[in-house]
């Protein structure tokens, strides 16, 4: 089995079991858009790091996934133009809006990557983060951002699957055991099978969380697959639930050869 093969085999088995799925009242695969804004304060990570270092005169990014723009942001002053890509209209709205607040300018194009991989320009360095989860067929989506880079690919992904955290609440509601793989070595398997050379750094990030406790209970009972009726069940499961502050995050990235 390729390293790319394992890849996708890992991510399946994610998949939710069609008899709790047909139970859904609504999509459980949702990202609500309020939760991809940009914080008060963008944190410096080795993520912003690799990729301030690989800008060239042009000073330019592709953001791939960008949601408000995080991978974006962190670049200002030394950013002169960017390119956001979602496939989530409210994205790139709030793309759009932050790039006039820090005074960049920017460009968007709504759609999956790497379906829109014509229309887009090539850029001093790529950032894809917190996306390649969500991507079984790997070595199109990394071949396509690799073209796309002047200098730099940077890739940023937790540890662990992002759905992990939610293991103790699936054996709670459904007892169902959710996998452990893939992981960032995974992917920087995937790569050097594409011939690339990347490298990969872990450092510790705060952890992505919703504004309060009941908008918190209302999207993990739509992930759960549980109807609106046991919404206070899941609020009172995250009372008592040890969540972490922090979250083990990678970076890994690589120089591109023309």
């Amino acid at each position: 089995m390729t390293a790319a093969e394992k890849w996708r085999r890992d991510l399946a088995a994610w998949a939710i079991p069609d008899e709790i799925l047909n139970l859904a009242p609504e999509s459980p695969w949702i990202h609500p858009p309020e939760l991809f804004d940009l914080p008060e304060v963008i944190s410096a990570s080795p993520s912003h790091d690799r990729a301030r270092e690989a800008l060239g005169t042009e000073a330019s990014i592709v953001d791939i996934g960008c949601g408000g723009g995080i991978a974006t942001f962190a670049l200002v002053p030394d950013l002169k133009r960017a390119l956001g890509v979602d496939h989530q209209a409210a994205m790139l709205t709030m793309y759009e809006r932050n790039g006039e607040r820090f005074g960049v300018p920017v460009t968007t194009i709504e759609g999956d990557w790497p379906d829109v991989a014509a229309e887009t320009p090539v850029c001093d360095v790529v950032a894809v983060h917190h996306v390649v989860y969500n991507v079984g067929d790997i070595v199109p989506f990394l071949a396509a951002a690799n073209d796309h880079a002047r200098t730099r690919v940077v890739l940023e992904l937790p540890s662990a699957h992002p759905l992990a955290t939610m293991s103790d609440a699936w054996r709670h509601f459904w007892n169902l055991e959710r996998p452990k793989d893939p992981t960032p070595n995974d992917l920087s398997e995937v790569l050097e099978e594409m011939g690339l050379s990347p490298r990969l750094e872990v450092w510790d990030g705060t952890m992505r969380t919703e504004q309060n406790l009941d908008q918190a209970a209302h999207f993990m009972r739509i992930r759960l697959c549980l109807p609106k009726e046991r919404e206070a069940e899941v609020r009172e499961f995250l009372t008592s639930a040890d969540l972490p502050p922090k979250r083990e995050l990678a970076t890994v990235w690589w120089d591109v050869a023309h």
